[in-house]
């Protein structure tokens, strides 16, 4: 019990930080970026939607073939399903790190392969912490939940507020996933570090610095997101 009041203040002063208002800079980068896709034809952001929807569900698909059975975990206490996750973040964050030094030294090309193979990684993560905590992944709910999860990484704090609500209200209300908004939101958050690692030179340094990063948000998110859950049911 000690251990789990620990984590329900942890959770309490990371909902603080994620609902915080961003700064200047992000509110000026955010207004920018949504400012070029309004300008954008109609059909043009149909097309970008409609193909990160098609990409996530992929990786959706074939992660749930992927991920291994955590059955025998269910008899841990929360401390120790914690410590597992920790343990697989720091693979994860090898393997990213790994991912966005090689695609970034590889020029254009390359580093344009980097979106859907970290997304990949991002993804398979997700479904491995959904099992460590008892979550069957096979529901199509949980995959859902999962993509809540995602949002809540990757999303301007305006945004983030919104899909936290609704996490915290899983129980009551599962809203499907608006795609659009998932696609702009992820493309807009991480559309300044991408673009950096298609330069010459700096290029696998920053793939590299920004993969592990990126990995280490996500991690801190899910085991958050996951933690309101299973407080709250």
């Amino acid at each position: 019990m000690e251990y789990e009041q620990l984590v329900r203040n942890e959770v309490e002063q990371w909902k603080r930080k994620v609902t915080k208002k961003s700064g200047v800079l992000n509110r000026v980068t955010k207004n920018t970026q949504s400012k070029i896709n309004n300008i954008l034809p109609d059909k043009v952001r149909d097309m970008m939607t409609e193909a990160i929807k098609k990409m996530v569900q992929g990786v959706l698909y074939g992660s749930e073939f992927l991920t291994k059975s955590h059955d025998d975990d269910q008899l841990l206490s929360l401390q120790e399903k914690d410590q597992l996750v920790k343990k697989k973040l720091q693979t994860y964050k090898k393997i990213a790190t790994v991912e966005g030094a090689g695609t970034g030294g590889g020029g254009v090309f390359l580093g344009l392969a980097d979106f859907p193979l970290l997304l990949s990684i991002k993804m398979k993560f997700l479904f491995e912490v959904a099992s460590i905590y008892g979550f069957d992944t096979k529901l199509l709910s949980e995959r859902n939940f999962i993509l809540y999860v995602f949002q809540l990484a990757f999303s301007s704090s305006e945004h983030r507020k919104q899909v936290l609500s609704i996490i915290e209200d899983w129980e009551n209300n599962r809203p499907e996933v608006d795609w659009g908004t998932l696609q702009q939101e992820y493309r807009d958050y991480i559309d300044f570090v991408k673009m950096l690692q298609l330069v010459p030179g700096i290029g696998a340094v920053v793939g590299a610095y920004a993969n592990y990063n990126l990995l280490d948000e996500l991690g801190e998110t899910a085991m958050n997101a996951y933690h309101i859950r299973l407080f709250t049911e």
